[in-house]
């Protein structure tokens, strides 16, 4: 069980890489380390399936709650279905790996990345990816790399390596960058409104750091005396590409160059050639070069014809700087926006269209007690902001069964939810949970970026009052040799014809998030930082047609939503509120029928629909957590009376006891002589003993109000900060 184990060190973080121990049936296998994080990757190829036109390739990625020495809290106490963060991680390692194998690959390939341990101060995330990476290399496997993953974060002025998780909340910005030695092949970041110039820079910080790791795989390659398998393509068959370059390349050309036409008259066009060509090799002669290869092969003809037109309309963007709709390289699509479409029942809404691309988006406000619970190894415990993405089939035009939601939506989702979070009122002034759901009405490029520009409009028109607005823009890339051509707001054949898909989302001010995949293997970060600064006047743009449909958030709330109610009490106190098992706190909902949450730290936060209800539990919480003196007045009614006093009600939800000996200066015989359930005293506090009961008087208190002292003004409650 000897293996060898490579480490790195930069920042004063060391990474290590063990190999040739663990998983020896895998293909190639690698356990990732640093500090006490250890992430176990294997990656296993199998024989092609026949007939699949497709890499299936799949990256996983498993999360033990042993790890962090936890039982999962499940019935079963077993770990179930991947939680959110997993998924969002399995597609962290899957996109920059996926470009890197060879476009003709079939074989199956798995990648597994199991987290035995976790250090909460080291994520496992871009363990994993550089340990994919490590694996796939050991196992044998056509690919091209070395890659490798960093995670870079931003405190105060400086940079930070691979931050723990703390770091990570405390700075401006969480950014991964993954790499290979041709440049960077995938970005993803959240960051609080940094400047396209402060993003640049960290990327390039971050790049540095991925080529060491890179020489650290090359270096234990070269000691075990494994060489790296280079990949070659295979002979292809050449006969149908031939005919079909000879022979549908002007029609193609001709319908690319339509640029008033819609997507579905271009789809319908090409179509009308593909069928055209295909009857044409239908008639040929038996013993026909082309009709057989098209019969050995019966997606050839279909495959053949996407690679055509995706090399004519490449060229035509090279070469003539036209888009096949006509559009220049930095130009936007037109832009429709609208706010308030659904009924206020919703608390929410808006519609944003650019182009063919429409995404609806809904904002709902729930309590505290409605923030979604994370049974994940992610140090934090809840979500108070949620985003939802739904890609129905029709916005596609297609059929499908419509299942759970796939990767893609949790992906799109997330990255919709972080671009958000960056400009979310703070928790002390604006205590709701929020969560918004986008729905993909029609999709041609872009639905992500979509979803955060139809977010910000729901979320202005629920009254959420945002930093600022947040609008978002996907940015591509053509690249052929030496020329490189950056596009504005791609369209959906530009994003599945091109080479990059980069999203940037942002305010005025800066960038909130941004996700940058490649189809090719690397890209140098001067393109892009080309690609970044190109998409700020395209966000500006967007954002300034949002902006018409509504250019602040609403005044007021939906009367459907709930009001909520927030204020600091003593974290001491927080007991008292509740009472013994639960009883204090229910009665004061049940009196006032409002919901109330209590935090650790004695925020307390009241939601109901009627803000007279929330007005009158905050006065009896507020009542109950005062501290009362020796010495002070209050005037209150008889609550209750028992043979040796009275309870009087000196504050909402707080009382004190008057002994009968304290009800007048002469001798009293039976409470009942002086005072009845519902009569109205005015009281001093003549001591507070050592637990805490409130002893009161009425000798020497004038009543009736005639010289009697005015009620104390209550202990202000403190502001939250």
């Amino acid at each position: 069980m000897q293996g060898q184990t490579k480490s790195i060190s930069f920042d004063g973080r060391e990474i290590r890489l063990t190999t040739g121990r663990y998983a020896p049936q895998a293909g190639g296998s690698v356990l990732v380390e640093c500090g006490d994080t250890a992430v176990l990757v294997t990656a296993t190829r199998a024989a092609g399936r026949e007939g699949i036109d497709f890499l299936p390739l799949i990256c996983d990625y498993e999360e033990r709650l042993y790890a962090a020495g936890r039982i999962p809290g499940s019935f079963m106490r077993r770990e179930g279905r991947p939680p959110e963060r997993a998924t969002l991680i399995s597609r962290l390692i899957d996109r920059p790996m996926r470009p890197l194998f060879p476009s003709w690959m079939r074989d199956d390939i798995q990648i597994v990345a199991t987290c035995l341990s976790l250090d909460e101060r080291v994520p496992a995330d871009v363990l994993a990816v550089t340990g994919a990476s490590m694996a796939t290399l050991l196992a044998g496997i056509p690919f091209n790399g070395p890659m490798a993953a960093v995670r870079v974060g931003l405190l105060g002025d400086d940079f930070v390596l691979n931050p723990s998780y703390r770091e990570i909340e405390r700075g401006d910005l969480d950014l991964v960058v993954a790499g290979t030695p041709d440049g960077v092949v995938m970005v993803e970041a959240g960051a609080n409104q940094l400047t396209e110039q402060d993003v640049i820079e960290a990327i390039d910080f971050g790049y540095e750091a991925v080529c060491e790791l890179i020489k650290a795989q090359e270096s234990v390659l070269k000691e075990s005396g494994i060489k790296q398998m280079v990949p070659e393509e295979p002979e292809q068959d050449t006969v149908i590409p031939t005919y079909l370059e000879k022979n549908c390349s002007k029609g193609i050309g001709e319908v690319l160059k339509q640029f008033e036409q819609t997507k579905e008259e271009r789809d319908s066009k090409l179509e009308e050639i593909k069928a055209k060509v295909s009857e044409t090799i239908e008639g040929l002669k038996e013993d026909n070069a082309v009709k057989k290869a098209a019969i050995s092969n019966t997606k050839l003809l279909s495959n053949s014809f996407k690679a055509l037109t995706k090399k004519l309309m490449r060229e035509q963007i090279i070469k003539e700087g036209k888009r096949v709709d006509g559009r220049a390289l930095d130009e936007v699509r037109e832009i429709q926006s609208a706010a308030g479409v659904l009924p206020k029942r919703v608390h929410g809404s808006g519609l944003f269209q650019r182009g063919l691309t429409q995404v609806l988006s809904t904002a709902t406000l729930g309590t505290p007690s409605d923030a979604q619970e994370m049974d994940d190894l992610n140090p934090n415990t809840e979500k108070t902001y949620i985003h939802h993405y739904n890609f129905p089939p029709y916005s596609v035009g297609e059929t499908r069964p419509m299942r759970t939601p796939g990767r893609r939506e949790v992906g799109h989702g997330a990255l919709a939810e972080r671009a958000i979070i960056p400009v979310l009122p703070a928790k002390d002034t604006f205590p709701y949970v929020l969560r918004v759901v986008s729905e993909v009405l029609s999709s041609n490029g872009s639905t992500s970026m979509g979803s955060v520009c139809g977010s910000t409009l729901a979320l202005m028109d629920a009254g959420v009052p945002l930093k600022a607005p947040v609008s978002g823009a996907a940015m591509g890339l053509i690249k052929e040799g030496k020329e490189v051509k950056i596009l504005t707001d791609i369209q959906g054949i530009e994003d599945f014809l091109g080479d990059m898909d980069f999203k940037v989302a942002g305010t005025e001010k800066g960038i909130t998030a941004l996700q940058m995949d490649m189809k090719i293997t690397g890209l140098k970060v001067a393109t892009v930082a080309d690609a970044i600064n190109q998409a700020r006047p395209a966000r500006i743009h967007i954002l300034e047609k949002m902006l018409e449909a509504i250019d602040q958030p609403r005044e007021t709330l939906s009367p459907h939503a709930p009001r909520l109610l927030s204020f600091r009490i003593d974290p001491e106190l927080i007991g008292t509120v509740i009472g013994p098992g639960g009883r204090t706190i229910k009665g004061i909902t049940e009196r006032t029928n409002t919901k109330i949450d209590i935090e650790d730290g004695g925020i307390v936060t009241i939601a109901s629909h009627d803000g007279t209800a929330a007005e009158e539990a905050q006065r009896i919480i507020e009542g109950l957590t005062r501290k009362v003196h020796e010495g002070e007045v209050f005037t209150g009614g008889i609550t209750r009376i028992i043979p040796i006093g009275a309870f009087v009600e000196i504050l909402p939800g707080k009382e004190g006891m008057i002994h009968i000996s304290q009800l007048s200066e002469a001798r009293v015989e039976k409470v009942e002589d002086v005072v009845k359930v519902g009569d109205v005293v005015t009281v001093r506090v003549r001591e507070i003993d050592n637990r805490g009961r409130i002893n009161l008087t009425l000798r020497g208190v004038p009543q009736n109000g005639e010289d009697a002292h005015p009620d104390p003004t209550p202990t202000p409650v403190a502001p939250l900060n």
